[in-house]
């Protein structure tokens, strides 16, 4: 599979949280923030908690619960906004439903590149 990198913000990661409590980030930090999204991208906890609350689990797209265990998140600080480095071979469906669960709506995609 190919890497890729994936460079993202987050406006305001001091009050960014995904729509469902059960599965949102509780951090406070971008390092926090960082362990948080690495972690669900190499396991599948996150997923599978996810998959468990829904009216019929098995009807989720399995495609879904991929995982790269070499998952590699830098998230820093820069001016009002947080900027996060993603390295993964996940595709964006996956990445983008595991920020979707912990930050919500409150990211946005500049850039993606072979790493």
């Amino acid at each position: 599979m190919t890497r890729h990198r994936y460079y993202l913000s987050i406006a305001d990661l001091a009050h960014a949280r995904g729509d469902d409590p059960r599965f949102a980030w509780q951090g406070i930090g971008p390092d926090d923030f960082a362990a948080a999204l690495q972690g669900a991208l190499r396991g599948d906890g996150l997923f599978q908690r996810w998959r468990s609350a829904q009216p019929d689990p098995d009807a989720v797209d399995d495609t879904l619960a991929a995982v790269d265990p070499d998952a590699q998140v830098v998230a820093r600080v820069a001016d009002l906004h947080t900027d996060v480095e993603l390295t993964t071979d996940l595709p964006m469906s996956v990445v983008r439903q595991r920020l979707n669960l912990l930050v919500g709506a409150s990211w946005q995609l500049h850039d993606m590149r072979a790493a």
